[in-house]
């Protein structure tokens, strides 16, 4: 693990397993925001903010409405000289279920890269380990329109992305380790990715070492419980346990979310919009939990914030959410 000192703020970078490419900085800005598009007018100038504060990852997909305003921010940051060059920059979006047909995986790259107005992106992710109807991005979306999903061939068609250069990694979002084992199977270039929920309340002890195993880098959504959301609960900012333990150490309990997160080895996404809580969030890489708070942390009951009632269906692929997430739960 290499540090790179951004903007005074050091924030250590990971080499991805299947790329040769820009190592990932290992704190990531989100940009997804809830009902999604509604911070779309102000979001350019919150992340021309984060850059200035030292923030070099950002995360977006195509579902969030996200990519035009993120493509613009890095436009004006070249033109204002707060970045030289857009290598300095790891940009990842994700797939949506609609395009997750072997046949619309390439054109959907090229309209997301459209929006980001990019050459390239660092890392693309299929969204969810489910297709949807082409045609349509919504997300609460009907439960009629769930076809059978092909992680072969989309994984293929990843492949395809990543041979042509429009993307300099591939990897996944939401999957089990047993749809990883399913995509590992038939795989020619390994997943480098798996971005999953995961806070001191949904810890994915087993999901990290099998990824561990594998190579594969697990990235942390919702690792403050994503208060506010759809997919969010306010569980997290209300555990004693973190409360007692950020007092002690003069922190806000976000802060010891996000060191937990960096000290298990992950790369966390932060989507914090206020810029006083973007300056906290950078400032987790130069102090360390005690043995004793990591042992709290690790006896705290474990419950998942989003089990993904959405995308359960009788006549689809997953009835229930044991089938979604294959009993990891």
């Amino acid at each position: 693990m290499e540090l790179s000192t951004i903007a005074g703020q050091s924030i250590p970078t990971f080499p991805l397993y299947s790329t040769d490419e820009k190592a990932i900085p290992l704190l990531g800005f989100g940009t997804a925001e809830y009902p999604f598009g509604a911070s779309i007018h102000t979001l350019k100038e919150t992340i021309l903010e984060a850059i200035k504060l030292g923030y070099r990852h950002f995360d977006t997909a195509a579902i969030y409405l996200s990519e035009q305003p993120l493509g613009e921010a890095i436009s004006d940051a070249l033109r204002l000289g707060l970045i030289k060059s857009r290598d300095e920059l790891f940009v990842t979006s994700k797939l949506w279920c609609s395009d997750a047909h072997h046949d619309f995986v390439l054109p959907a790259l090229k309209k997301t890269l459209q929006n980001l107005k990019l050459e390239y992106l660092n890392l693309f992710l299929i969204h969810w380990p489910l297709s949807l109807k082409p045609g349509k991005y919504e997300f609460p979306f009907q439960k009629e329109d769930i076809v059978p999903f092909d992680p072969k061939t989309v994984w293929e068609a990843m492949e395809e992305c990543q041979g042509l250069g429009l993307t300099k990694s591939i990897g996944v979002s939401n999957f089990s380790c047993k749809k990883l084992e399913t995509i590992l199977s038939t795989a020619k270039i390994p997943p480098a990715v798996n971005q999953v929920e995961m806070n001191p309340l949904w810890q994915q002890k087993k999901l990290r070492k099998f990824c561990e195993e594998k190579g594969i880098l697990v990235e942390a959504y919702s690792p403050l419980g994503a208060k506010g959301t759809a997919w969010g609960t306010n569980r997290v900012m209300e555990c004693e346990v973190l409360k007692e333990i950020a007092q002690a150490k003069g922190k806000s309990l976000a802060q010891v979310c996000l060191r937990w997160a960096h000290e298990q080895g992950v790369c966390a996404l932060v989507k914090s919009f206020n810029k006083e809580r973007m300056k906290q969030n950078l400032d987790i890489f130069d102090w360390k939990l005690t043995a004793d708070e990591l042992h709290k942390i690790s006896q705290l009951p474990q419950c998942k914030g989003f089990p993904g009632a959405a995308f359960l269906s009788d006549d689809g692929p997953y009835k229930s959410v044991e089938e979604l997430w294959d009993g990891e739960i």
